[in-house]
């Protein structure tokens, strides 16, 4: 029973191990770009959760010095997880205007239909 104790233990990290593993099969394996494009946003919030988890202490609290507390959790990842966020959301921004004026050249957006066109030319 000690395997199952310390799996939930840790379901957080097993949590962002298969959004991360789910986000790199699909931007490896499917020819849709904008499934591609949620691929990569499922992975991106794989990583946000992979920082966001150590960086809350259990009994800690915000880091106001006071002299009744002595564990203060650290504001540090949660900060560059809100940078991290904002950037996430402007690549996918970026790629769904990429992709919408590869439709509007190609008339798809399959990558292998874009490439055996491309090999025509």
């Amino acid at each position: 029973m000690g395997g199952f104790e310390n799996f939930f233990a840790h379901y957080n990290y097993v949590a962002t191990i298969v959004l991360m593993v789910a986000g790199l099969y699909i931007v490896i394996a499917r020819g849709n770009m904008i499934k591609k494009l949620i691929g990569l946003m499922l992975f991106q919030t794989s990583v946000y959760l992979l920082y966001i988890a150590p960086g809350k202490i259990i009994g800690g609290t915000p880091p106001i010095l006071d002299a009744n507390f002595t564990i203060y959790s650290n504001p540090l990842p949660h900060v560059l997880i809100l940078t991290a966020i904002v950037v996430g959301v402007a690549t996918i921004a970026l790629g769904l205007a990429i992709v919408s004026r590869i439709h509007e050249a190609y008339g798809t957006i399959e990558e292998d239909e874009i490439i055996a066109r491309d090999d025509q030319e």
